[in-house]
């Protein structure tokens, strides 16, 4: 291969790998666009020489042809900060990541904080994704659901408003899981159990706290010790606080995510108290502040990264035409450790 005068070789082309292969131009495309009137020996003379030239192909020019970006969008209504505080966001990613690496889509992440959410809804409208993925979002994010009608999208957790009752979702059963966590308190004579609870426009924290609502009344058990974080270890430690302010006697403790839980050790521990022997503590996702914890942490386990797989299967399938269902429920887990 000759080179120019900077020394760079020339960038190959769809007439030179024709040219290689012995076909023609038209050819050369219908193989790059999976096209199913080429032969096989064709297809494996133009891919060998597609790998001999090292020839990629124009994915802008394909775009134009297909209508197609080949690109899907995950949209996080959060901070930056808090995204990358947060593991669950990395397993989401991970999970979306291994589905798509056997396709040809790419993947963006979109970190949309409630400071400028209309410029990503431009972005997600402007033919710049062929569909989106939405998780952590809240009940004031309607306009994601809105633009279902424009972009493929599918939601990691189920919806809460009225304008979502349409949306296609992926989620573990957080009621469930709730109500197992509460229920092994219980089964270990707790009586007890508070509750620190995630934010309530946002369907983890609601489908949560229902979910320690229902053990709770089912096992006639008072229902009042209830303080509410945002899913951070900060809040966590501040809510437990105000628990312990209001001096009922408390003997358990279900904290809605781990790094809420996390956070709540520390206000247990700085007040003489013990865990497990004083406060059990039970929380929920499986993550690092989990198996970190001293003791290590009793936690309601959800796939997260199956969650980010199977979001991306479900989208990739909307994209192309196939019948998906429009809920997807996943299990969890109960993880028994030394908190509880």
């Amino acid at each position: 291969m000759t080179t120019d005068v900077g020394g760079t070789p020339p960038v190959p082309t769809l007439e030179a790998v024709a040219a290689r292969a012995g076909v023609s131009r038209a050819t050369v495309s219908r193989v790059v666009n999976g096209s199913p009137k080429v032969t096989a020996e064709v297809v494996a003379n133009v891919t060998r020489a597609i790998a001999d030239l090292n020839y990629v192909p124009n994915r802008a020019a394909r775009s134009l042809a297909s209508r197609r970006t080949l690109v899907i969008a995950l949209v996080v209504p959060e901070s930056t900060a808090k995204v990358f505080a947060d593991p669950f966001f990395a397993s989401i990613v991970q999970g979306v990541a291994l589905h798509l690496a056997d396709t040809e889509y790419t993947l963006n992440m979109v970190i949309s904080s409630e400071l400028n959410p209309d410029k990503t809804r431009r972005y997600l409208m402007g033919g710049n994704v062929d569909g989106a993925l939405v998780v952590s979002h809240h009940s004031g994010d309607h306009s994601y659901a809105q633009l279902g009608g424009s972009v493929p999208i599918v939601f990691g957790g189920r919806p809460l408003s009225d304008a979502e009752h349409a949306s296609t979702f992926v989620d573990v059963d957080n009621v469930a899981g709730a109500a197992g966590a509460t229920d092994h308190l219980i089964q270990r004579g707790r009586r007890s159990i508070a509750i620190i609870a995630g934010p309530q426009d946002m369907p983890a924290g609601a489908d949560r706290l229902s979910g320690w609502r229902q053990a709770m009344t089912a096992a006639g058990l008072p229902t009042d010790l209830i303080e509410f974080g945002d899913f951070s270890p900060v809040s966590g430690r501040d809510a437990m606080q105000r628990l312990l302010d209001r001096g009922t006697p408390i003997d358990a403790l279900f904290a809605t995510n781990d790094q809420m839980a996390a956070g709540a050790y520390s206000a247990i521990l700085e007040s003489g108290r013990s865990i497990p022997d004083d406060i059990a503590v039970v929380g929920f996702d499986d993550d690092y502040f989990g198996l970190t914890a001293t003791p290590t942490l009793t936690t309601v386990h959800q796939p997260s990264i199956g969650l980010g797989e199977t979001m991306a299967e479900v989208l990739v399938k909307r994209i192309e035409g196939e019948p998906v269902d429009r809920v997807t429920l996943l299990p969890t887990e109960l993880v028994l450790r030394h908190s509880s």
